[in-house]
């Protein structure tokens, strides 16, 4: 838990969100990513802030663990922000200094365009954090079953998307350690013009590459000692089940859409 981004990580619990069905929370995650850009008022971005924060305090992982692995994210959110200031010109100007201006329209865009790329970084995460890579694997799996009927490779397809979320934490530790080394070594990341930077990050990329071609190399061995030839005939240890809770959370999303659809113009 002392990881940087908290993206691809699993934070095991007894919460409710850990406790629902996998293929619940993807759908829930996944209408929840088309309904973010319906909202264009104070009104509907409240909705939407409100189930975000109490979909994150429902998990009992602690707030101070989240908003610390959502840090490098707060970079992409600052620079998405100030661009909107920089190229929008529309509405009434709030600051004119030395030929530069800051109009309303900016900041209520820039504002706008910032919280709905935070809500969407920070609920899509909640999937990873209360979910086990096999159980995402599972539920897409049994999401696009029908695709069977045509021979979609489903089950290899699901797998591949869980091991990228996994090593998604595994090659930032690698990252890290190997920054270190390198810096341990004279090699400076941070100083100096651009070019040289660009030349200090090659010992960087040269090693962690050789390290991710490694880990794939050792993954695919050991899969193939266990005997895994694709999904074909492959039973499961614990089948998809939808419970009594998972019914009341759509029951409870389709009311978080009625409600934003109705505080869309107030």
């Amino acid at each position: 838990m002392n990881n940087v981004l908290i993206i691809g990580q699993y934070v095991p619990g007894q919460s409710l969100v850990h406790r629902l069905d996998p293929r619940t929370k993807i759908t829930v995650i996944f209408f929840f990513v088309f309904i973010v850009f319906l909202a264009n008022s104070v009104s509907s971005y409240s909705v939407l802030i409100a189930f975000a924060l109490a979909s994150m305090l429902t998990t009992r992982i602690p707030l101070r663990f989240i908003l610390k692995g959502l840090l490098p994210v707060w970079f992409l959110i600052v620079f998405t922000f100030i661009l909107h200031l920089i190229v929008t010109n529309e509405g009434t100007v709030l600051v004119d200094l030395l030929g530069f201006k800051i109009y309303s329209g900016g900041v209520m865009q820039g504002f706008a365009i910032s919280i709905r790329f935070f809500l969407l970084i920070l609920v899509t995460s909640l999937l990873t954090l209360t979910t086990t890579p096999i159980e995402i694997t599972d539920a897409i799996e049994a999401m696009l079953n029908p695709l069977k009927k045509v021979r979609f490779p489903v089950h290899e397809l699901a797998l591949m998307m869980s091991i990228s979320l996994r090593f998604i934490p595994t090659l930032l530790q690698e990252t890290d350690k190997i920054s270190k080394a390198q810096a341990s070594r004279g090699v400076d990341f941070r100083t100096g013009p651009v070019k040289e930077r660009i030349k200090a990050v090659v010992p960087l990329l040269v090693p962690l590459f050789v390290s991710a071609f490694k880990r794939a190399e050792e993954l695919a061995m050991a899969m193939e000692a266990r005997g895994y030839q694709g999904g074909e005939g492959r039973t499961k240890l614990r089948e998809l089940k939808l419970a009594k809770r998972d019914f009341l959370i759509f029951m409870l999303f389709i009311l978080v859409i009625a409600a934003l659809l109705m505080t869309r113009y107030y």
